[in-house]
């Protein structure tokens, strides 16, 4: 799969980002208590959710086959995660090419973050357990 065809599945994904609340990137500690354990769910256009499971060994595995990505691409995929000076980074087996990603999180709920990734690409996210 091309980073070009990934990149636009996960922008199909990630829908429109409303703005985030004025509030600042979360930090290091913030991040882990956020997400190590957790299965966190990406919001898509249409009402559904995208669900990867930050596991607290430091792997990250994500099921997009309930969302039809198997048409597009490897519906499941697993990686690692880590957090590198107040960003979440994580890298795939498969998905974008096994390149590294890294995000900047903002919390807006209790239970909801808006994420922006290194490039530009943003969204919305929910917290689980």
């Amino acid at each position: 799969m091309t980073i070009r065809t990934l990149g636009a599945v996960i922008a199909l994904l990630a829908g429109t980002a409303t703005a985030a609340a004025e509030t600042a990137p979360m930090k290091d500690a913030e991040i882990r208590a956020a997400v190590s354990g957790r299965r966190i769910y990406l919001q898509t256009p249409l009402g559904g959710e995208f669900p990867l499971n930050y596991r607290k060994n430091g792997r990250v595995d994500g099921d997009g086959e309930k969302l039809g990505l198997g048409r597009l691409m490897a519906p499941e995929d697993t990686g690692r995660w880590w957090i590198d000076k107040g960003r979440l980074c994580q890298k795939w087996t498969e998905w974008y090419d096994g390149r590294t990603q890294c995000f900047v999180l903002i919390r807006t709920g209790e239970t909801t973050l808006y994420w922006k990734r290194d490039d530009g690409l943003e969204g919305e996210a929910r917290i689980g357990r």
